[in-house]
């Protein structure tokens, strides 16, 4: 072949092979630019997402907010005492009435009258309820990995006082004071530990369970969820809580006075009576209720505690490594 011919080959292919290179160069940008733009698309994507979760929690902010002051207005108005009372406070009555100004002053204002007939002197003071805290069956210690306070409860230990139930009301304002002051306005819920483990008749305190929820009606589901579970069984086997009218309980009532502070109730050593209980009434319970209330299997106790609670601060009897540590 002509050395010319071979020369025009040649550079044919060259210029063939560089097309061949550059298309591909090309190509391979167009992709990144395909690619880049999509990454673009899926980050706009994500950012209007978050934008739009941020300006749906600021409105809800600011709708609280003005409602927060239209309540302080309306209960200051009528009760002048209620200026002491932080906005965090008002804030949770507020939520437990779906952010009715109305209802939620009424509810408030109730709950300051309460206050004062119950509890005159501020607190409720050791002395006065020391039968109960001599039983060693309510605990609280530690938080949870959202900073809840935890209280531990042994329904075995509790045994009824049979002159009075007005102890038992007391201690019961006692304990949730205390661990209501162990919560901050950033974290105001908190979390229970119900251990049933050798829980039986002996430890059915129909008239102090009705008295406690009925008088006070407390809100905290370690006397809400499970104690009306037990007075359901006490009912059952009590002939005379129906025949004295004792079973006239609303558990709708039970918000008034600590409303919106439970964030979580494990309850653990169910025995077999309770579970069957539990399975009649669990059909008629609110969801929101409901994701808040976790049975606990024997056989998964520790690990299913150390998902919300860490080690150190699990109680010692569950697997952990902190010690009980009686309410005082």
């Amino acid at each position: 072949m002509p050395f010319m011919a071979i020369t025009t080959v040649s550079s044919s292919l060259y210029f063939l092979a560089e097309d061949c290179d550059q298309n591909k160069l090309k190509q391979g940008i167009r992709k990144e630019e395909i690619s880049s733009m999509t990454k673009t698309r899926e980050m706009d994507t994500t950012d209007d997402a978050h934008q739009a979760q941020q300006h749906k929690a600021t409105s809800k902010g600011m709708v609280e907010q003005t409602k927060t002051s239209l309540l302080r207005a309306a209960v200051e108005r009528q009760d002048p005492s209620s200026k002491g009372v932080d906005d965090s406070t008002l804030r949770r009555f507020l939520r437990a009435r779906d952010l009715d100004v109305q209802r939620a002053s009424a509810m408030f204002l109730k709950y300051l009258k309460w206050r004062r007939e119950f509890v005159p002197n501020g607190s409720i003071s050791p002395s006065e309820v020391s039968n109960e805290i001599a039983q060693n069956k309510v605990f609280v210690q530690g938080t949870d990995k959202k900073g809840r306070p935890i209280m531990v409860a042994f329904g075995s230990r509790h045994y009824q006082n049979k002159e009075s139930s007005e102890e038992l009301k007391r201690f019961v304002v006692y304990v949730l004071d205390k661990i209501c002051a162990r919560t901050s306005p950033e974290q105001e819920k908190f979390v229970v530990l119900a251990d049933l483990q050798g829980w039986g008749y002996a430890n059915s305190d129909v008239r102090g369970c009705l008295a406690a929820l009925a008088i006070l009606q407390v809100y905290i589901y370690i006397y809400n969820s499970v104690l009306y579970l037990w007075v359901h069984l006490i009912f059952l086997m009590n002939k005379e809580a129906s025949n004295n009218g004792l079973f006239s309980l609303s558990i709708g009532q039970l918000q008034d006075y600590y409303p919106e502070r439970l964030g979580k109730l494990f309850i653990v050593n169910a025995p077999y009576i309770f579970m069957a209980v539990w399975k009649i009434i669990y059909p008629f319970i609110d969801n929101n209720t409901k994701k808040k209330i976790v049975f606990v299997e024997n056989k998964k106790l520790k690990s299913t505690l150390l998902e919300d609670i860490d080690e150190s601060l699990t109680p010692d009897i569950y697997g952990g490594r902190l010690p009980l540590v009686p309410v005082l």
